[in-house]
């Protein structure tokens, strides 16, 4: 099958925003593939239908807010709604579209990794929807970490989900997770695509860590582990400045 646009996630939105049912398929490179249709509505969906979690992390986000992955602008829209202002930023050109269709004031085709001081200084960034794995791999996560770091202001604070690898017993992720080990990676770090119909997305890597992982991956960052958010499934991190930096 050919890929038609490079951009599945983002074509997969764009459907789901216009009402069509659409299916998201994420495929590792070992050739493990989960298909979802809960994820779709969900990006799209308003705060009232988000998970519990989601909505107790967003009592934990205050002032100028830098969405990371923005997705289908969820985030923004209600920080929008709660008058204050955020950024949105993806890689997904199909995305920002549908952000900026439903209204998101500042939503931009941009990178975690091209992200500067261009932006502005923020008190809050936001990492939802296991978006704590576009740190990628233990190297440039830290680099991400202090970089977000500069670009918060004193009061800065990072929420952000993740899940942690070790809450499985599927014998196909501990496979997975051994041979990380082996090559000198983090258990959790995954190297996945977004299908979409004849769409996909380049590879990337997407980490996946526990608390203890959390904590040993912000040291020297200037970031501390304030708290986390459980549920069944993901958990989420808030990450507050350390004291003296």
């Amino acid at each position: 099958m050919t890929e038609r646009t490079g951009d599945g996630y983002g074509q997969m939105l764009l459907d789901a925003f216009e009402g069509k049912r659409a299916v998201e398929i994420v495929e590792r490179d070992d050739g493990f593939i989960s298909a979802s249709v809960g994820g779709p509505p969900l990006y799209l969906a308003p705060f009232r239908r988000w998970p519990a979690l989601h909505r107790r992390a967003m009592r934990f986000v205050r002032g100028r807010v830098l969405d990371v992955g923005c997705g289908g602008g969820r985030v923004c829209l209600h920080v929008q709604e709660r008058g204050g202002e955020a950024v949105g930023i993806d890689i997904s050109p199909g995305a920002i579209e549908v952000c900026r269709r439903r209204g998101v004031r500042d939503a931009r085709l941009l990178g975690i990794e091209d992200i500067d001081d261009s932006l502005g200084r923020f008190d809050t960034v936001v990492m939802l929807g296991n978006n704590l794995g576009l740190l990628a791999a233990a190297d440039k996560g830290r680099d991400l970490l202090r970089r977000l770091h500069a670009l918060t202001t004193e009061r800065g604070r990072i929420v952000a989900e993740s899940r942690d690898p070790a809450g499985t017993d599927d014998p196909v992720h501990l496979r997975y997770h051994a041979a990380n080990v082996r090559r000198g990676r983090l258990p959790g770090q995954v190297t996945i695509r977004v299908r979409y119909r004849d769409a996909a997305t380049p590879w990337f890597d997407y980490l996946m860590v526990s608390p203890a992982q959390l904590e040993e991956l912000i040291d020297g960052t200037g970031w501390r582990l304030a708290r986390t958010l459980e549920s069944d499934d993901t958990y989420v991190a808030v990450l507050e400045k350390t004291r003296g930096r």
